[in-house]
């Protein structure tokens, strides 16, 4: 077996694979005199590296859980000019998630929230931090099944696993007290280390109705908004976004 088989054999068990495909238009490159071995080397080892850091994007942004991938760029300010863009901008620079703070999006369906937030979530993976979204209704019955085959501690330590925990739509439904507790023991076990998101359609003078215990309701509220940057959208629906600019032109 000559040198360049052996190379190729070597390429493949250490999974080089960018390396390897584009051997031979380097190797022409440095017998050309276009390329020096060195730098023939050093361009082959960067595109190995880049193609590691997207694979690891990838992988980050997929166990998340995302429902949609939409970066903030696809967002539509200018459909909601409630919405403080600077204040969304230094959001992405994830300087909160460093200092264990936490974001409510708050407003009525339709209006951009989980856009925003899955938004957030993916740039917070793309730097390769540990993100998970989930609805607030599934959190729920995940805490209550796992209370009752009692591993609720296990399953609150798994939860607290990701530095940005983004949880959507509270508030669509009321809860009983014990759902309640088990919702308040997450976000006291995450306070003031990990970061969560959450995204709501009811203002925080409506969250005793929903977790129907006014003492735990104002402790969670203590917790949730004490480093907290609360973003509150008035706006239409982007839902309803295309039925509105077809009856604007219509009229």
């Amino acid at each position: 077996m000559n040198t360049y088989n052996s190379l190729i054999n070597n390429l493949d068990a250490l999974e080089l694979q960018r390396f390897k495909e584009n051997l031979d238009a380097y190797l022409d490159m440095i017998a050309s005199g276009e390329k020096t071995a060195l730098d023939a080397i050093y361009e082959l080892t960067n595109s190995e590296l880049d193609f590691r850091k997207n694979q690891a994007i990838k992988g980050c942004v997929k166990v998340a859980n995302f429902p949609f991938l939409k970066e903030i760029n696809e967002f539509d300010f200018s459909f909601q000019p409630s919405i403080d863009k600077t204040k969304i901008m230094d959001l992405m620079t994830l300087r909160f998630i460093e200092n264990g703070e936490n974001i409510i999006f708050c407003g009525t369906p339709g209006v951009g929230k989980t856009n925003l937030a899955v938004s957030i979530g993916i740039e917070a993976a793309k730097h390769r931090y540990c993100v998970y979204f989930i609805t607030f209704q599934d959190l729920i019955s995940q805490l209550k099944k796992a209370a009752s085959e009692n591993r609720l501690e296990a399953r609150i330590k798994w939860f607290c696993r990701y530095k940005l925990l983004i949880i959507d739509e509270l508030g669509y439904q009321k809860m009983d007290v014990d759902s309640a507790n088990l919702f308040f023991n997450l976000i006291a076990k995450r306070y003031e280390k990990l970061s969560t998101v959450i995204t709501t359609n009811s203002p925080f003078s409506k969250w005793s109705d929903i977790f129907h215990e006014p003492v735990l309701t104002n402790a969670l509220l203590d917790r949730l908004l004490h480093h907290c940057s609360v973003i509150n959208i008035n706006g239409p629906s982007y839902r309803l976004k295309d039925q509105m600019q077809y009856m604007t032109e219509d009229n």
